[in-house]
């Protein structure tokens, strides 16, 4: 009896647990405004901008970003056979040249208020934090996967 209390008592510890650092997760998540406003924040940070630069370089980095959301998901289920691979191939050609397209609209943007070699450091800020976002992304899909099999 006393050991079924303990284990009965180690569940329901267990489940609000759980159920806590869930609720927990979800708060941490931001919307996909949230974090291209953080992202340029923290590349205007670096570039040490001032207040006007600051402050237009994150209005013209969120719209770029939203432009980009706009273009929809880069990637669709697996192709089944050659024409599906061909048609998958095919979008994933056109949605580059979209991105590049926007890439360069952006970068005449950027032209008007910023230098070449800022716009350049930029580009390398950009790069690195979205290699970190990535990786934090695949963590977190591995701890996922890991979760799944328990």
């Amino acid at each position: 009896m006393k050991n079924l209390l303990k284990f009965n008592l180690m569940a329901v510890l267990m489940l609000v647990f759980c159920t806590m650092m869930t609720a927990q997760d979800k708060q941490q998540r931001m919307n996909r405004e949230e974090l291209a406003k953080k992202q340029a924040n923290y590349i205007a940070t670096q570039m040490a901008f001032d207040e006007t630069t600051t402050q237009r370089f994150i209005e013209t980095y969120c719209a770029y970003q939203q432009e980009v959301w706009a273009l929809g998901p880069n990637h669709k289920e697996e192709p089944t056979n050659d024409a599906e691979a061909e048609q998958a191939i095919k979008e994933r050609f056109e949605r580059s040249q979209q991105i590049l397209d926007l890439r360069e609209k952006y970068y005449e943007e950027y032209s008007k208020f910023l230098t070449q070699q800022q716009i350049q450091r930029i580009y390398e800020l950009e790069r690195r934090v979205m290699n970190r976002l990535n990786k934090h992304r695949e963590h977190n899909r591995q701890e996922h996967k890991g979760h799944e099999k328990e």
